[in-house]
């Protein structure tokens, strides 16, 4: 599952669900000098509302992360979802942590 997380006109945030891409190989153009970060939270870790530092791919590696958005909807991630983070202004989200999460981030070419 690829989520995107936005901000809209409104200055609030959304979720946009992706299609999965159908081919063998899809190139994804990362932020130049990007490297991969990897970041462990202890369970219960939350983070009130936040914008995203880059425009980046969050990839759930253990645990569960939700992020809530202004409308009060929260989602559920799993390991192995991934999260393309663009809600670099406006109100921002919430994270929290369920079980011990541990994510990776990427930053993308915008």
């Amino acid at each position: 599952m690829i989520v995107r997380l936005y901000t809209g006109d409104d200055g609030q945030a959304y979720f946009e669900d992706l299609n999965v891409p159908a081919g063998d190989t899809e190139i994804v153009a990362l932020q130049a000098g990007a490297d991969m970060t990897y970041r462990r939270f202890p369970n219960g870790t939350f983070n009130d509302w936040h914008n995203a530092p880059r425009v980046q791919y969050v990839i759930v590696l253990s645990g569960q992360m939700e992020i809530g958005i202004g409308d009060g909807t929260k989602r559920m991630f799993n390991p192995g979802d991934i999260l393309q983070v663009e809600d670099l202004t406006g109100q921002g989200h919430t994270t929290r942590s369920v079980g011990e999460r541990i994510v990776a981030s990427v930053g993308l070419a915008v």
